[in-house]
């Protein structure tokens, strides 16, 4: 088995023993990355010359005996909009093209201190918006498992190089299912943690309210570890939480008898597919099997949450794009006579389809005369959304649901369709409406060899139920073993 097929946990069981360096492990991704990224296009920019300084240097502190984390040596890909000092970070726009971060993130200071290592810079829809990786000002990403169809997005560049083994984990964001939807179409693990569990500062914003980091790794253990380093309060953030530290990996426990699961009928009527169907009802079987009480309940109010989502997203990202004007951020167009031409063209030329798609339903929504009657409203039923999630989680401790209502699908085939790009998010945005922690989880390939996930949900900041109910299910199955990305249509 090469180096790159190995899960996180497995190579730091590898480095402790001596049995492979930093330098190995970090020159086998950036060989991998050579091998397959023409196919895949999941990097935006390789980080390959800090990279293998810094593999050597930790090499060298390792030999030398000197105190290391046990993460030191282990690379990492980072969502390209995520802050890292003196580092390009696009966000996959001709408005950031040329940006270079003067601050680090967060998350990546909590890295940092792991001295952990920047693979590169993971493709992603524009400003996060997309369900495809399509909308990047660049390059669509490829689906390792069908050259032919979409990762999913905004994230599908971090879950196509964790699926393609091109990086042992990843970080994405997640605003309406970016980490879960790309997760699920790519046959990873993706996590949207609770929202303010984890800083967003140093994550250029989307929606505010919204937006969370979170990690896509190859298994449950991974992911549980990541979120380890990158959970807890930072003053930084006015919307981070200040809640005791856990240690997540103490929920990997392979036992779920008498735990609670509803399944939402809503998520698995008109609109899903077959298979995907049919992937569930097994998810529901062998939960049953071992020991999980596991029965039908209703959401209704879930139908209103893509609308809403729309609405509030939208608002949101009208808000925070507006700094990006020419003058203080970003492009400037070389076209222009006046400050006003500066403004409008520099905006017009820097900001694709997508986003300018998004920014006016935001303003519309926001102005004089529609306030009241769409973005006031859709507060309130974001508040009914959430009340009737609480009233479920009194009696079950998980809800399970579909990740997406069809597998991936071909690239191109939505794009003149915001609409129906719109929907490929119907399982995932009423959780971030929420502030819910949420999972996706690999579980079968439908007749195409296209991967399909489920969803776990949670009461806010029980992400342990949700990594004990998932290490319990990847414990009594083999999907990583039995399916790997075929990289069809595409060099073998």
């Amino acid at each position: 088995m090469e180096l790159y097929e190995l899960t996180v946990h497995e190579l730091i069981e590898k480095l402790e023993k001596g049995e492979i360096t930093a330098e190995q492990i970090t020159q086998n991704y950036f060989d991998r990355i050579k091998e397959k990224d023409s196919q895949v296009k999941a990097y935006i920019s390789t980080l390959e010359e800090q990279a293998m300084a810094k593999a050597t240097q930790i090499d060298c502190d390792r030999k030398a005996g000197k105190p290391l984390s046990k993460f030191a040596g282990i690379p990492i890909g980072i969502k390209d909009n995520i802050c890292i000092t003196d580092t390009r970070t696009t966000c996959s726009s001709k408005m950031l093209e040329n940006f270079v971060a003067p601050y680090d993130a967060t998350v990546i200071e909590k890295l940092n201190s792991e001295d952990m290592i920047y693979l590169g810079k993971l493709n992603m829809d524009e400003f996060a918006m997309g369900s495809s990786t399509e909308t990047s000002a660049f390059f669509a990403t490829h689906n390792p498992w069908d050259l032919s169809r979409v990762p999913g997005g905004s994230s599908g560049g971090s879950a196509a190089a964790v699926a393609s083994d091109m990086a042992p984990w990843a970080l994405g964001s997640d605003t309406g299912g970016s980490i879960r939807q790309p997760a699920g179409l790519c046959g990873v693990v993706g996590l949207k943690p609770t929202y303010g569990l984890v800083s967003r500062f140093g994550l250029i914003a989307y929606a505010s309210s919204l937006d969370q980091i979170g990690p896509i790794t190859k298994d449950v253990r991974d992911s549980a570890l990541l979120l380890n380093l990158i959970a807890g309060h930072d003053a930084k953030d006015t919307t981070s939480m200040d809640i005791p530290k856990k240690d997540y990996t103490a929920s990997l426990v392979n036992d779920v008898k008498g735990m609670r699961i509803g399944v939402p009928k809503e998520y698995l009527g008109e609109g899903t597919s077959a298979e995907v169907k049919e992937a569930m009802f097994q998810v529901i079987k062998k939960y049953q099997e071992l020991g999980a009480s596991v029965e039908e309940c209703s959401l209704d109010i879930g139908q209103y949450a893509s609308a809403v989502y729309y609405i509030l997203a939208c608002a949101e990202a009208s808000s925070n794009l507006g700094r990006f004007d020419g003058i203080r951020y970003g492009y400037r167009t070389e076209n222009f006579e006046n400050l006003n031409d500066i403004y409008k063209n520099s905006r017009s030329e820097g900001f694709g389809a997508e986003v300018k798609r998004r920014i006016i339903l935001g303003t519309y929504v926001l102005s004089s005369g529609y306030y009241d009657a769409y973005y006031k409203k859709a507060q309130k039923v974001r508040t009914m959304i959430k009340q009737a999630y609480s009233e479920l989680f009194e009696k079950y401790d998980l809800l399970l649901t579909p990740v997406s209502p069809t597998t991936a699908f071909k690239i191109s085939e939505k794009m003149n369709d915001p609409l129906q790009m719109y929907l490929a998010d119907i399982c995932t945005v009423p959780v971030n409406i929420g502030g819910l922690p949420g999972m996706s989880v690999p579980c079968a390939v439908d007749s195409e060899g296209l991967p399909i996930g489920f969803q776990l949900i949670a009461k806010p900041f029980a992400e342990e139920t949700i990594f004990r109910a998932a290490y319990t299910y990847e414990q009594n199955t083999n999907f990583r073993g039995e399916n790997r990305p075929t990289f069809k249509g595409g060099e073998q």
